[in-house]
């Protein structure tokens, strides 16, 4: 018998379908999306440690990611037993096998999980696991196959094969994105699956098949593990060795090539989210078919997504859109066109405009900056400082700074002193002057910092003493 279920949670995309919403430095699986909680957090919550088979979770993720990731495992109470940060992203297959390397010998079964995942019956997921990790434990390499309720051409599909047990077949072969003719013969002759992407395996069985049809993959994930920086709260791969493994999903790498494959169908209402046009296929419709999230009021509007976050949107003889508002955006598409937002994200990556990468409100370890106002010499920000929290002892080379405090208590190091700074009080910081912003209370931090100078990007930051070990 197991020792227990192990997730593997995957939170490395970038989810660029979902702009402007997610962005490189916030993708969608750290986004409240379908929920009040992020899709990360619904994901570690579907399978909370329950003891002697659930155990706590591996999150493998972005470094960029990690305070983040951290902060949100914990708001929901899920501690994991590793957070292991990728220096760049390399696909499902060398994760899957840096899961298998750590829990190798553990007598577990890994149970991997994207992320960015909807699932609207997480207790029917739940009521397959011990199936799953029956199977995983006779040698199965063990794949969740989603029963088609339409014809859908924007998923993978893999075709059942002989019969195993409870439903569950061995696997025949997976088929690529069909057209929709196909599509259509898939879903009536009720033998293909959608590909969900989720997997459950023991660590050998797993290493054993990717040994066999990547070994540069395994070669690869055992150099960037074995050189790994291991933190009191992250284990960091190291990069050099983790640049050199090819990047590749874990179906392509080995279940298209293996033998061991194992389908269970199950009807759980999945949704990869992967589009506008998915969030209004899975969300609360109104009267009219419209999924509305905001200040939004409409008339005479139809079958529409319109997602608002501060701005009020009104809409009048409008249907079978997309309106999605952000601090610095808004995003205008027939629901059909949708989905064609990447090639946008690529023009605007293109173009190097900073709305690809974050949102107006950056978050940092510390709290977060919203850049509200800027101009050729000035930029204005607000800055909240988590209680206990602090930034880093730094110095600017091009830019004067002007703190006022609006709510909570400031220690200000400047130079050799220290200061306290209260609501309707300033601090002024020359130019190249050394100096941190620390909330020493434990309620939060607010401030309004000024800049002036002839420079004022990020990279003008020297830091020289760290908490988050930036510097």
């Amino acid at each position: 018998m197991a020792a227990g279920i192990r997730p593997v949670i995957l939170s490395g995309g970038a989810g660029t379908r979902l702009w402007p919403t997610s962005r490189a430095q916030m993708p969608k699986q750290l986004l409240p999306l379908v929920s009040h909680r992020s899709m990360l957090q619904e994901t570690a919550a579907r399978v909370m440690p329950e003891a002697g088979k659930i155990l706590p979770p591996y999150i493998i993720c972005n470094e960029d990611h990690r305070f983040m990731i951290a902060a949100q495992l914990q708001e929901v109470g899920v501690v994991a037993d590793r957070v292991i940060l990728e220096p760049m992203g390399r696909n499902t297959a060398p994760a899957a096998a840096i899961a298998a390397l750590l829990a190798e010998n553990s007598g577990e079964v890994l149970l991997v999980l994207p992320a960015d995942h909807h699932i609207e019956r997480p207790d029917a997921f739940r009521a397959v696991l011990p199936q799953a990790t029956a199977l995983a434990e006779a040698g199965h390499l063990v794949t969740f196959g989603i029963v088609p309720d339409q014809p859908e051409t924007g998923y993978g599909y893999i075709a059942a094969g002989d019969a195993l047990t409870d439903g569950a077949s061995r696997i025949a072969e997976f088929v690529e994105k069909p057209d929709a003719e196909r599509a259509k013969t898939y879903v009536e002759g009720g033998t293909h699956f959608w590909n969900s992407g989720m997997f459950a395996f023991t660590p050998e069985v797993l290493l054993k098949a990717i040994g066999d049809h990547a070994p540069d993959i395994l070669a690869a994930c055992r150099k960037a593990l074995a050189e790994a920086i291991v933190e009191v709260d992250f284990t960091r791969l190291d990069g050099d060795s983790f640049a050199t493994c090819p990047s590749l999903p874990i179906d392509i790498a080995v279940m298209e090539k293996s033998n061991l494959g194992a389908i269970i169908p199950v009807d759980i209402g999945w949704s990869d989210v992967g589009s506008w046009q998915a969030l209004w296929e899975i969300g609360n419709k109104d009267d009219g078919g419209n999924v509305i999230s905001g200040d939004v009021i409409t008339e005479d509007t139809t079958n529409s997504y319109v997602r608002g976050h501060k701005k009020l949107i009104t809409a009048i003889g409008i249907k079978d859109l997309v309106i999605v508002e952000t601090d610095d955006t808004f995003f205008i598409a027939h629901r059909d066109r949708a989905k064609d937002v990447k090639g946008l994200v690529t023009r605007l990556k293109a173009a190097s405009r900073p709305h690809v990468e974050h949102h107006r409100k950056v978050h940092r370890p510390w709290g977060w900056y919203d850049s509200v106002e800027a101009g050729p010499t000035f930029q204005v920000k607000v800055l909240h400082i988590l209680p206990g929290q602090s930034i880093s002892l730094q110095y600017h080379n091009h830019r004067t700074e002007h703190w006022t405090v609006v709510e909570g208590l400031a220690e200000v190091t400047l130079g050799e002193d220290v200061l306290r700074v209260e609501p309707n009080q300033s601090v002024t910081i020359p130019c190249g002057a050394t100096h941190r912003l620390t909330n020493p209370t434990k309620d939060g931090l607010t401030v309004v910092e000024v800049q002036f100078g002839d420079y004022l990007g990020e990279d003008d930051i020297i830091r020289l003493e760290d908490i988050y070990k930036r510097a």
